[in-house]
């Protein structure tokens, strides 16, 4: 498993207190986040963010949404401060929301190589 690095799953935490604690915005949060692109915990964090900053109308309007919202990022934040997993069942609902892009656009490795050149290239 040397996709799931405990120090990253620890600043992802970080990030999402400093969100929860109004520190830092969901935008500058997302920004550092770590590139790691296999361990699912952190790509569900990832989008976990989004979903709060997608729904920031619905958080102003209804206070029981917004807690509820922010309960569950705290949870998803002590989960990752101890180096632990997201739920499989919690990962699986957003994976159906956000396949990964190879699985929407198959790719060659030489196709995939000149996008990560390009990438590499625009600093991204």
């Amino acid at each position: 498993m040397s996709s799931i690095n405990i120090k990253d799953r620890q600043f992802v935490s970080r990030l999402i207190y400093s969100v929860l604690s109004d520190r830092m915005c969901v935008r500058e949060a997302i920004l550092h986040f770590p590139k790691n692109k296999k361990d699912k915990s952190i790509k569900t964090a990832y989008h976990a963010l989004v979903h709060r900053e997608a729904d920031e109308t619905l958080r102003a309007r209804d206070i029981e949404y917004r807690e509820e919202q922010d309960e569950y990022l705290e949870f998803l934040a002590e989960l990752l401060q101890k180096g632990e997993s997201v739920p499989k069942n919690i990962i699986k609902e957003y994976e159906q929301w956000y396949p990964e892009p190879e699985e929407l656009i198959p790719l060659s490795d030489n196709m995939k190589s000149i996008i990560k050149k390009l990438c590499k290239f625009l600093n991204v």
